[in-house]
C-alpha cells in the first residue's frame, strides 16, 4: 500500500465522521474490563440518565446498541411496527432514500412524499394525508431531521403540530442522527416518539454506537409489535435495566467511557452554547459561499442546515474534483455530492468538536481549491465575509471569562 502520510493533521470537514476530542481519546485508552462487575453499571447508569439531556427528555427511555445510525433505524421501526403496516416517510435525499428502502425490507407500506433534492419535507401533502386517514390506517410518521445529503433541515414542531391538529395517533420516528447535540431538538415538546443518533456525528465519537430514545407511548407499541427482532430487541435491554445489570450482551466498553468524556464536555460547554456554536458555524459557512459566488443546495433559508452545506458548483465543474483536489493538494475532507446531487454539489461538514478558527481554514482551502479548478474566486473572499460575521458573533469562552 502506498503511504498516505501528509504533515501535520487532516482537516475533517465531513458531515461525520467528525474530529474526536483528545478527552475522549484519552477516555477510551484503557484495557478491557468485566462489564458485570459491580462498579460499570455506575456508569450505564448515569450515562442513561445523561443521555435523556441531550434528547431534551425526562420521560425517554434510552437505548445505547452497538451498532451504526443504520442498525439504530432498524431498531426503531421494528420494535414498533408490524409487517405490512402502513408509514408516511419523506425523501429528500440519500439518507432519506437509504431508510425509506429499509423500511421496504423490513416489508413495511411505505408511503413516500418525495420532494425535489435541496427542499424540506412537503408537510403540506402530510396534512392531506393525515386528513384524509379517518380509519387511522397509518401507523407512522419517518422524517429525517437534517438531510446531510443536500443540507436541509426539516421542521419538527410543524410535523407535531400538524399530527395534533387532526388528533391522528400515528407514531412519530425522527432520525436525528445528524441533528442531535448540535442542531434544537426537544423530543418530549415536539411529541417525538422514537429518535435516535449516531455516536460519530456531534457527539464526537468514533463509530459504532447507535442511541436511540424512545417514548413511553413507543414503548407500549413495542408490547404489540410483531416485527422480527433479536439483536435490536428493546425487550431483551428492558428486562436488564430491570435487574440493574443493564446489558443484554457485551457493550463497546471504550465507546461507552467515550461516551462519558464527550457528554462531559458537552455539558461543561452547555447544550445550549453547543447549538448556538453550530449555528454560527453554519452562518459563516453560507456567508462564504455567497461571497464566491455560489448556490447553496438548500433552497429557502428554513432549510438551512447548521451542521452541514452543500455548495452547488457551476455546471461545467465536477464536484467530485472539488473533493479530489481538497484530499490530495491540501488535506482537506470535504463531503462528495450524492446520487442525484453527485458530480453536482460539494459538502462542507461544520459539525461536531468543532471551532471557529477551525471553520476559517477550511473556507481558506477551499477557496485555494476553487481557483485550482478554474473558478473564478477571489480569494479572501469568502475568509473575509466568514470573518466579518464570526468576529462580532463569537462569544468569550466562559470558563475563561
Amino acid at each position: 500500500m502506498d503511504s498516505v502520510y501528509a504533515p501535520g493533521r487532516n482537516h475533517l470537514f465531513i458531515p461525520g465522521p467528525v474530529n474526536i476530542p483528545e478527552q475522549v481519546i484519552r477516555a477510551m485508552n484503557r484495557n478491557n474490563e468485566d462489564y458485570r462487575s459491580p462498579a460499570f453499571p455506575e456508569l450505564t447508569k448515569s450515562l442513561l440518565e445523561d443521555i435523556k439531556k441531550i434528547f431534551k427528555t425526562t420521560t425517554g427511555t434510552p437505548f445505547m446498541i452497538p451498532t451504526t445510525g443504520t442498525g439504530a433505524w432498524e431498531s426503531a421501526l421494528t420494535n414498533t411496527l408490524s409487517p405490512g403496516d402502513q408509514i408516511v416517510s419523506f425523501l429528500i435525499g440519500q439518507f432519506s432514500n437509504l431508510w425509506i428502502e429499509q423500511q421496504r425490507r423490513l416489508t413495511f407500506n411505505v408511503d413516500v412524499i418525495e420532494s425535489e433534492w435541496g427542499q424540506g419535507a412537503n408537510l403540506d401533502i402530510l396534512a392531506t394525508k393525515l386528513a384524509a386517514d379517518t380509519a387511522h390506517t397509518i401507523k407512522a410518521v419517518c422524517i429525517v431531521h437534517n438531510e446531510t445529503a443536500t443540507g436541509v433541515t426539516n421542521n419538527l414542531a410543524t410535523v407535531r403540530k400538524i399530527l395534533d391538529e387532526y388528533k391522528h395517533p400515528a407514531l412519530l420516528l425522527v432520525d436525528g442522527v445528524s441533528s442531535i447535540c448540535a442542531l434544537d431538538f426537544r423530543m418530549d415538546e415536539w411529541g417525538v416518539d422514537v429518535a435516535l443518533t449516531g455516536s460519530q456525528k456531534a457527539l464526537s465519537l468514533p463509530t459504532g454506537m447507535g442511541i436511540i430514545c424512545a417514548s413511553p407511548k413507543a414503548l407500549e407499541a413495542s408490547k404489540e409489535a410483531k416485527s422480527v427482532r433479536a439483536f435490536f430487541d428493546w425487550g431483551n435491554y428492558l428486562k436488564f435495566y430491570k435487574a440493574g445489570s443493564f446489558w443484554p450482551y457485551t457493550p463497546s466498553i471504550h465507546l461507552l467511557y467515550g461516551l462519558r468524556a464527550a457528554l462531559d464536555l458537552i455539558f461543561e460547554e452547555g447544550l445550549d452554547n453547543v447549538i448556538a456554536r453550530h449555528n454560527r458555524l453554519g452562518n459563516a459557512t453560507r456567508l462564504a459561499v455567497e461571497a464566491w459566488g455560489l448556490k447553496n443546495c438548500a433552497q429557502r433559508e428554513e432549510w438551512f442546515s447548521d451542521t452541514v452545506t452543500a455548495v452547488v458548483v457551476p455546471p461545467h465543474i465536477d464536484s467530485g474534483e472539488v473533493v479530489s483536489r481538497a484530499w490530495k493538494r491540501y488535506n482537506l475532507s470535504l463531503g462528495l455530492g450524492l446520487n442525484k446531487v453527485a458530480g453536482k454539489v460539494f459538502r462542507i461538514g461544520h459539525l461536531g468538536h468543532l471551532n471557529e478558527l477551525q471553520l476559517l481554514g477550511c473556507l481558506a482551502g477551499v477557496e485555494m481549491i476553487l481557483k485550482d479548478i478554474g473558478y473564478p474566486v477571489k480569494l479572501g473572499s469568502g475568509v473575509a465575509a466568514a470573518s466579518a460575521y464570526l468576529q462580532s458573533n463569537i462569544p468569550l469562552i466562559p470558563s475563561r471569562n
